[in-house]
């Protein structure tokens, strides 16, 4: 606990509870089990970030599913996306045919999952959509629908819950904003 409150002390504000996540979390994965009823989907993880909410959202859909993960980067060590998607993990097994699920933990862009939607189609699935726990329009470049979101944000930094700023503060269970002197001096 000593090493949370530590963290905590990087934020500006908590922007989600970890019951009010839990909650989003809960009501998102109802309505993908609505809409896939009858459907056998498969969850696609983008890694690393999105790997809690993962966990959490599957555990909320009453559907059989398959679950897929992979690996892409555009940001390295800064708060700010490079624009250069690299696929680092690819999938393991063919979507051909499948109705599948792409989950991410932060939608802002739009780079990474634009890439990976156009890489995903040619691979054949039979319908695509796009589950993030947080979508942030005003900083969308690429042109990029979310299907579904636990919450919409303003224009901020965002760590916990799976997200992560030089890959500290994943293990928070809150989501919250992080102080612009944690990273000011190295975005310079």
């Amino acid at each position: 606990m000593e090493n949370e409150r530590n963290l905590y002390h990087d934020l500006e504000s908590i922007l989600y509870t970890r019951e009010e996540v839990a909650g989003a979390v809960r009501a998102l994965g109802e309505r993908i089990t609505a809409d896939y009823r009858g459907k056998k989907p498969v969850f696609i993880c983008i890694l690393k970030g999105a790997s809690v909410f993962f966990s959490d959202l599957i555990r909320q859909v009453d559907l059989p599913l398959e679950i897929e993960f992979m690996a892409v980067s555009s940001y390295g060590a800064s708060t700010k996306s490079s624009g250069e998607v690299r696929l680092v993990k690819d999938l393991d097994r063919s979507i051909l045919g499948r109705d599948v699920i792409i989950v991410e933990d932060i939608v802002d862009s739009g780079m990474t999952l634009h890439f990976l939607k156009k890489l995903l189609i040619t691979r054949g699935a039979t319908s695509l959509r796009i589950a993030a726990l947080m979508d942030k329009p005003a900083r969308r470049v690429a042109p990029l629908t979310v299907d579904y979101s636990c919450f919409q944000i303003p224009d901020a930094f965002v760590v916990g819950y799976g997200l992560d700023y030089n890959e500290r503060y994943r293990n928070l269970p809150d989501v919250g904003v992080l102080s612009p002197r944690i990273y000011a001096q190295e975005e310079q």
